[in-house]
Parts: C-alpha cells; sequence; structure tokens
C-alpha cells in the first residue's frame, strides 16, 4: 500500500483547549509519586489539551523549536558538552517572542515514564532526573526523538520510521499505535551495530556513495523484515541516501512539529508537571496510542 502524500505539518497547530500553567522555580530535580488520584478529573483533562505547544526537538547537532502557529522552526547548536539546564535557558530566550502554554520534547534516546532514562551519548550529562516542567514552567510530555517524528510522519497503514542523523533512530507505527525501537543496536555481519553505519560515523568512514549504497539495502531488509507497508526516512542525514529504494520516502521538515501536537492526544504518556509531579492522563479511547 502507497502511503497518501504529505500534508503541511503547519496546519496541525490548532488551537484546542486552553490551559493555563501554573510557575515554580527552576531546575528541581523530579519527585517520582505522581499524586494522580489527588488531582480532579476536569484538572487531568485540562492538563492533557493545551491551547499552544512549544515542540523541541533535540539532535546530537542541533536543537529545532517551533511553537503553535509558527511555520519556521528556530536552530540552535547542541554537542557533546550540552547539558539540559543551558538547553532549557537558551530555549526560553528565543522562544521569548513566542507564546505557549506546554513543552514537547523528542530526546535523542531511551525515555520511560518519568523522562530520560539513561544519558545521551552525543549530548552532555544531566539529562536523567532533570525537571523539564519547573525549568520551562510549563507542563512537559518527553518522548523519543524519533518516535516523535514517527508520530508527526505517520499517514495510515503500516509505517516504519528510520531517522538517519547522529545514530539511527527507528519507531514503527501501525493502526496509529506507536512502538519505539532501537534497531540500532542491531549487529551487522562483522558485528558492529547498525548505528555504527548507517549513522553520521559510518558516513564519514565509508563515503558517501558506499554508505548510500548499504542504507538503502538496510531500508529494504527492515521493510520486509517488519512487514511495512512504506519507510519514511528523517534526519539530517536523510537526503544523502536519495534515491530511496521502492517503498521508501523522505520525510517532512517539519514532521517532528506536527509529532510534537499529537503527542497531547496519547494517553499512555505522562506530563510532568511544574510542581514536580508525573501527572497521567485518565484512561480513554483516543486517537494514539503508545507502547
Amino acid at each position: 500500500m502507497v502511503a497518501p502524500g504529505h500534508r503541511n505539518p503547519a496546519l496541525l497547530f490548532a488551537p484546542e483547549r486552553r490551559h493555563q500553567p501554573a510557575s515554580a522555580a527552576r531546575g528541581r530535580r523530579i519527585r517520582s509519586s505522581p499524586a494522580d488520584a489527588h488531582l480532579p478529573l476536569q484538572a487531568e483533562r485540562d492538563m492533557a489539551s493545551p491551547e499552544s505547544i512549544l515542540v523541541v526537538d533535540i539532535g546530537g547537532s542541533k536543537i529545532k523549536i517551533l511553537a503553535s502557529g509558527h511555520t519556521e522552526p528556530v536552530k540552535l547548536p547542541s554537542g557533546k558538552k550540552l547539558k539540559p539546564g543551558a538547553m532549557v535557558e537558551a530555549i526560553r530566550e528565543l522562544a521569548k517572542p513566542w507564546n505557549f502554554d506546554a513543552v514537547s520534547i523528542g530526546f535523542p534516546g531511551l525515555v520511560g515514564e518519568h523522562g530520560p532514562r539513561a544519558e545521551p551519548p552525543n549530548l552532555g550529562a544531566g539529562w536523567v532526573g532533570f525537571d523539564f516542567a519547573a525549568a520551562f514552567e510549563r507542563p512537559v510530555r518527553i518522548i523519543n526523538d524519533a518516535a516523535l517524528q514517527a508520530l508527526g510522519s505517520y499517514e495510515g497503514g503500516r509505517m516504519l520510521f528510520l531517522s538517519l542523523g547522529t545514530g539511527l533512530g527507528s519507531t514503527l507505527v501501525a493502526g496509529n499505535v506507536l512502538v519505539p525501537l532501537e534497531l540500532g543496536h542491531l549487529t551487522c555481519a562483522d558485528g558492529q551495530p547498525l548505528h555504527n553505519i548507517a549513522g553520521a560515523d559510518g558516513l564519514k568512514t565509508l563515503g558517501k556513495k558506499e554508505w548510500r549504497r548499504l542504507v538503502r539495502k538496510m531500508i529494504t531488509n527492515l521493510m520486509d523484515a517488519f512487514s511495512a507497508d512504506y519507510v519514511t526516512v528523517g534526519g539530517g542525514n536523510a537526503r544523502k541516501a536519495s534515491p530511496l529504494p521502492s517503498g521508501a520516502r523522505l520525510g517532512h521538515n517539519l514532521a517532528a512539529f506536527r509529532g510534537g501536537i499529537r503527542l497531547w492526544h496519547i494517553d499512555q504518556v505522562r506530563t510532568q508537571t511544574t510542581d514536580g509531579t508525573h501527572l497521567s492522563t485518565p484512561a480513554t479511547m483516543g486517537e494514539w496510542k503508545l507502547i
């Protein structure tokens, strides 16, 4: 099955329901007790449906941000020395002209109920346990960066999303069910992990021609292995893999921002609140699900 053509992701940056954020001191560590049972149901619903969202897409070499109602992302550098506190301060300064009630973050690593589960290899330290909601003074939802892009790229059927950037990101989406993967840890015949081949280091070591050949072969094999209807390829090096094999397409450069809006319609993603707790939304028959 061929996926339908791209729609403009900016069209999805539409108001939903107004949420008034609370202020809090920045830089606190997260408390693991959710305290969900003590909050009124209406408060839970309001938290799950902010009117305006700032989306932060964190990559190994750069960060892109965009808020609801705007169409041109702002970029800033990341890198191996970047720590979360410094990132938030820089983003708050750049986002001053924008009004936003909540923040969606795409994080380049493993993410659990309480945010990052491991320190990212391509950034500085301090991400695990950092209180993003207190730092931004807004409710925050966090998900893996490839999953965020996949969420925004999905247009039906069974889609495998692959992100070719500093490493290799991967997510499967089928029937609006999002399944984050870590295919970069699969090993090749020579014992190397797949992210060493498909990532930026592989491109530099192999050269563009050989890298493209191996990436195209990888795309075809993974598409067959997951019985995908189509593969969407995103990330900073996606265009260098063109022409893509049959059944694969380039992702839209605003896909992560579309995903950041959709992220607030997934019941399984907890909201990090400004008082240091994690709020789960009520179980519903929502449009999206995360496994």
